[in-house]
């Protein structure tokens, strides 16, 4: 009997995976490394409430991708029958893991404080989408949307002490200002690729300085006024030394990929130095 061959097209298979998963990798360190932070420096109570949390957490964000290639609003949109079959598809299975870790995160009308992060967190996007359509203010957008990112924090200290006051709400804050220097820096990075000296990327990076002193005196100033630990400002450390690498270095071929990686591996430092700040405080 003649067996028919089904030859897969790799780049329909990759476009039909485009349109359900995640593209934005940073965006995705900025959701849970805030997480792991906020629950690594909290002290007692439970972390299965976390767990279910972080469900519901990942399933939502994932879930935008799919709804925005219906939508129309992303890059890649739905443009056939299939295409559109396979978006609902991933669209009502995301849809029922986050309904179901949601059920189980409020049962008994438990945890309500999250509704309260999670409208800050939905103003901060929805402030976002007009913004990002715009180039010229792509990076504000971004720093914009961390918000709504790095609620993770505080969301996690919530879940793991049962309180939501000064203490979730600087780590929330201590998160989003490492976001937005990453998102400033990276963005300098873009813009200038082909600067070759020091004196052109100092002049391109202006909006970076301005921003990433203003993150090292707000720090400072929740130090002084006992809302973070002295040492936290060493977190950012790393951020500092791999930004005035690049400010003083030859010029090379920007290689996005690896920026990536490497950010992301700044991110995973800086929660590490954070939590240990906390822990020996």
């Amino acid at each position: 009997m003649a067996q028919m061959a089904v030859t897969l097209n790799p780049a329909a298979v990759s476009r039909n995976r485009a349109l359900w998963v995640p593209r934005e990798h940073g965006a995705w360190g900025m959701l849970l490394v805030p997480l792991v932070t906020g629950a690594a420096v909290a002290v007692g109570g439970t972390y299965l409430p976390l767990l279910w949390f972080t469900v519901a957490a990942v399933s939502l964000f994932w879930l935008r991708t799919p709804v925005e290639a219906l939508l129309g609003t992303s890059v890649i949109r739905t443009r056939t029958a299939d295409e559109r079959r396979g978006a609902w598809t991933a669209v009502a299975f995301i849809s029922a893991i986050s309904l179901l870790s949601l059920v189980a995160l409020f049962w008994g009308g438990q945890h309500l404080a999250l509704i309260a992060i999670g409208a800050i967190a939905g103003l901060a996007f929805a402030v976002q989408a007009p913004l990002k359509r715009q180039r010229k203010f792509r990076a504000a957008a971004e720093v914009i949307g961390s918000i709504g990112l790095t609620s993770t924090a505080a969301s996690a200290y919530y879940l793991v002490t049962g309180e939501f006051g000064a203490a979730a709400l600087t780590i929330w804050a201590v998160n989003w200002l490492f976001a937005a220097e990453q998102i400033e820096f990276v963005q300098t990075r873009i813009r200038g690729a082909k600067l070759a000296s020091f004196r052109e990327r100092l002049a391109r990076g202006k909006a970076y300085i301005v921003t990433v002193a203003s993150v090292l005196l707000a720090i400072a100033a929740m130090a002084v006024g006992e809302l973070v630990p002295a040492l936290a400002i060493l977190a950012f450390a790393p951020a500092i030394v791999r930004a005035v690498a690049w400010f003083t270095s030859k010029q090379k071929p920007l290689d996005v990929h690896r920026l990536g990686w490497m950010e992301l591996g700044n991110s995973i430092t800086f929660a590490v130095l954070l939590i240990v700040a906390y822990r020996v405080a």
